[in-house]
């Protein structure tokens, strides 16, 4: 892909690049851009708010996401993600760097994150008994008061299942287990606007915890992403979301 020269680095050639005119980097050469995107990433509070109960390491395990607690809080370059986003490109989903062309594979999220890049499609529907699948899978009660639409509170699901009773058996254990990466999933993985509360889409797919460890989350965490870095790369973005420490790395 041509570009004008070192001083002005819009392309030559917008027959690709037709989103030139809503990009963020059009904002550079008119000096408008002039502040970082804001984080929106809760792996700090999570880490802070949810330590792990040793109980639950071994169903934690098994579902395939104990690599991604034990990355733990990694700190973020905000300038350097906001550098980075600059160069996105949504028509090719790469960054157009002086160099050429690079992107984030999938190989770079099985290396990084641990995470399976094959198996089942992390996929359903978000049509279903919110109560009772909390019931079931969580052994709670949802308070009417920390529903946001299709989410619930991080802070109230962290003061439910955070801190097992120390006669619990193996279903309260696999329950707490369930709420937990519900947590790291929505604070780590699929990070997004809504802040700390965590969307119900995903608790389905934790009903059996050797299943879970089947479905290709690396997959659905670079197409997730992918839209974020597409989504900020625009000029009326103001933050970024996301797996940012996939970015950065």
């Amino acid at each position: 892909m041509a570009f004008r020269g070192i001083h002005d680095a819009d392309p030559s050639d917008t027959s690709v690049l037709v989103l030139q005119d809503r990009h963020r980097s059009h904002l550079v050469d008119t000096e408008q851009l002039r502040e970082i995107l804001r984080p929106r990433q809760q792996m700090r509070a999570f880490m802070t708010m949810w330590r792990m109960d040793i109980r639950i390491q071994p169903y934690v395990i098994r579902s395939g996401f104990y690599g991604i607690y034990h990355l733990g809080h990694i700190a973020i370059d905000w300038p350097l993600i906001s550098s980075l986003v600059e160069r996105w490109r949504p028509e090719t989903h790469t960054f157009h760097m002086p160099v050429g062309e690079m992107t984030i594979t999938l190989q770079n999220v099985a290396i990084l994150l641990g995470l399976r890049i094959h198996g089942t499609a992390v996929t359903g529907t978000c049509v279903f008994d919110v109560a009772a699948l909390y019931a079931e899978l969580l052994g709670v009660i949802l308070p009417a008061d920390d529903i946001r639409g299709a989410t619930i509170s991080l802070r109230w699901l962290c003061f439910q299942l955070s801190t097992p009773p120390p006669d619990a058996d193996e279903v309260t254990l696999e329950r707490c287990a369930r709420g937990f990466i519900l947590a790291l999933i929505r604070s780590f993985l699929f990070a997004d606007k809504k802040g700390v509360h965590v969307p119900m889409c995903f608790l389905p797919l934790l009903r059996d915890l050797t299943l879970t460890a089947t479905y290709s989350w690396g997959g659905a965490v670079l197409a997730h992403t992918y839209r974020e870095l597409c989504r900020a790369s625009l000029d009326r973005s103001r933050g970024i979301s996301g797996c940012i420490t996939l970015i950065q790395s």
